[in-house]
C-alpha cells in the first residue's frame, strides 16, 4: 500500500444545573436526558419474535481496536453481558490492537467462515466492506418495536456518519475531535480579553506570544510561541473548513480552490512570520503547551487529561480551554459498530450485544474510561461527577454545534493519510508560500487517483 500513501452537541451548561445535550433545537430539548420508548399498536409484533429463542446460547464473535485502558475497560462490559444478558449469548471478544490491522484482518477473513459478528471500526471501513456486500442494514433491528433503538436519544451529527441512503450500515461506538488549545491566562497578559474568533485574531494573538519569546534573555525559544503546527488530517481540514473550503465538491475530492489556497497560504505565512512554530518529531507538546512555549496547541479530546497533567508537572496554575480552529473549522471523528453477514440467529444476537453497549450505563462507562463524548443523550445523567471533574470537556463539547463530519467516501482511509502528509510538507524550510496552490493540486489529483 506504500505507495497510495503519499475527514451534535449542545451542551446546555448553567451553574449548577442538569446538563442535557442535544443536536435540536431548543424547542425539541425538553425531554432529551429521557430515553423516548416504542409504544406498540394493535396487532404489531416483533419481526424478531420467532428468532427469541433460536437465539438462546448462541456465541458472538467481536474484533475490536483498542489495547490498553480501553481494552480493559470492553473486555469488563463484555464479562458483564455474558454473565447477565437473559439468553444466553456468549460474546468472545479479540483485540486486533489497532484500526489498521483491524481493517485488514477483518477485509482478509470476508470471503470465509473466520469473519467476525461484529468489528468496531472506522466509518470509511465500513463504506469499503459494504461495498462487497458483507455489511448488514441495521435499520430492521433499530427499528424494530420489541428491540429497537430511540434514535432521538443519539445526536444527529453522530447517526449521520453512517447513513448511506436509506442504509444504516452502522451505529457509533467512539467519537471524538481535535481542538485548538488556548491559554487563556497568557492571553490576558498579553492584552486579549476572548478567544479568537476569526484568523486575524488568532495571527494577532499568535505573533504577539511570538514576540515575547524574542523580547525574553534565553534565545533557544526565540522560534516559539504561538501556535504548536499540528500536522494531522483533522487539524489540516479544520483549516479548510474554517475558511469555508473542504475536501469535497458534490461527492468527489475537490481540494484546488480559492477558500482552500487562502486556507492554507494563512497557516503558511503565519508559520513564516515565526507566529507558528514546528517541534521536533520527538517533542513533547504537552510539556511545551504547559510551558508557555505556545498560546495555542492542537489536541483530540481523549487526550485533555495528558495536557491536565502536564500543566501539574509543570506547576502551571494558567487556565486553558478548548476552541474551534478559527471560524468554526471542528471534525467529528469515531469508531463505529459494524456488523457483519452471519446466520439469522448470529445476527440477532449480535445485535442483542450492540444494542446492550450503546445503553447509557455501558455508554457512560466508556465515557469515563475514554474522555470522549457520550454516544447518548440520557448518558449524561450518569456522568455528574465525572462532569464535575472534567469541566474542559464539559466545555469542549459545547462546541459541537457547528461541528462537520468527516467525508462518507471509502477512499477517505488513504485520502486522510496524503492529506496529513501534504500539509506537513508545507512547512519546510525551503517551501514558499506561493506554492500552495501546487500542494492543493497534487493533493487533489492524488485524492481522486485513491478513489478508483
Amino acid at each position: 500500500m506504500k505507495n497510495k500513501i503519499i475527514v451534535i452537541f449542545i451542551l446546555i451548561i448553567a451553574a449548577c444545573s442538569p446538563l442535557t445535550i442535544t443536536s435540536e433545537s431548543p424547542t425539541q430539548q425538553a425531554d432529551a436526558t429521557k430515553t423516548p420508548k416504542a409504544t406498540k399498536t394493535p396487532n404489531e409484533q416483533s419481526q424478531f419474535e420467532a428468532l427469541k429463542d433460536a437465539v438462546q446460547n448462541q456465541t458472538v464473535q467481536v474484533w475490536y481496536p483498542w489495547v490498553g485502558v480501553e481494552a480493559g475497560v470492553f473486555e469488563s462490559l463484555v464479562k458483564k453481558f455474558n454473565k447477565t444478558n437473559e439468553w444466553g449469548i456468549v460474546v468472545i471478544a479479540i483485540s486486533q490492537n489497532n484500526f489498521s490491522y483491524l481493517y485488514e484482518m477483518t477485509t482478509t477473513s470476508l470471503p470465509t467462515a473466520e469473519r467476525p459478528n461484529l468489528a468496531i471500526a472506522l466509518p470509511e471501513h465500513a463504506l469499503k466492506w459494504d461495498a462487497n456486500s458483507f455489511v448488514i442494514d441495521l435499520t430492521p433491528y433499530v427499528e424494530d418495536i420489541s428491540y429497537g433503538l430511540a434514535l432521538d436519544d443519539f445526536p444527529t451529527i453522530f447517526l449521520t456518519q453512517d447513513k448511506v441512503g436509506d442504509r444504516r450500515i452502522a451505529l457509533p461506538a467512539q467519537r471524538s475531535a481535535r481542538f485548538m488549545l488556548w491559554n487563556e491566562s497568557w492571553a490576558r497578559q498579553l492584552g486579549f480579553d476572548s478567544a479568537p474568533k476569526n484568523p486575524n485574531e488568532f495571527r494577532e494573538q499568535a505573533c504577539a506570544a511570538h514576540l515575547t519569546m524574542l523580547s525574553d534573555a534565553p534565545a533557544e525559544n526565540d522560534g516559539m510561541g504561538g501556535w504548536i503546527i499540528d500536522t494531522s488530517w483533522q487539524s489540516a481540514v479544520s483549516w479548510l473548513i474554517g475558511f469555508e473550503g473542504g475536501v469535497l465538491e458534490q461527492n468527489d475530492y475537490r481540494f484546488l480552490t480559492p477558500n482552500n489556497i487562502e486556507a492554507f497560504t494563512f497557516v503558511k505565512e503565519t508559520s513564516d512570520m515565526g507566529c507558528a512554530w514546528k517541534p521536533a518529531p520527538d517533542a513533547n507538546t504537552f510539556a511545551a503547551f504547559a510551558n508557555r512555549q505556545a498560546l495555542f496547541a492542537s489536541i483530540s479530546l481523549e487526550d485533555f487529561p495528558k495536557q491536565t497533567r502536564a500543566f501539574a508537572d509543570a506547576n502551571n496554575a494558567d487556565n486553558w480551554i478548548a476552541i474551534p480552529y478559527p471560524q468554526n473549522g471542528l471534525i467529528v471523528n469515531g469508531s463505529s459498530y459494524v456488523m457483519l453477514e452471519s446466520t439469522p440467529e448470529e445476527q440477532f444476537a449480535t445485535w442483542l450485544f450492540l444494542r446492550w453497549m450503546l445503553e447509557p450505563e455501558q455508554d457512560a462507562r466508556m465515557v469515563e474510561a475514554t474522555h470522549l463524548f457520550p454516544i447518548r443523550k440520557s448518558s449524561v445523567d450518569l456522568l455528574n461527577d465525572y462532569m464535575k471533574s472534567h469541566p474542559r470537556w464539559v466545555k469542549a463539547v459545547t462546541l459541537l454545534p457547528d461541528a462537520t463530519i468527516q467525508p462518507q467516501l471509502a477512499s477517505w482511509r488513504e485520502v486522510k493519510v496524503m492529506i496529513g502528509d501534504g500539509f506537513e510538507s508545507m512547512f519546510r524550510v525551503d517551501m514558499l508560500s506561493g506554492r500552495v496552490a501546487e500542494i492543493l493540486a497534487k493533493m487533489e489529483s492524488t485524492s481522486r487517483e485513491l478513489s478508483k
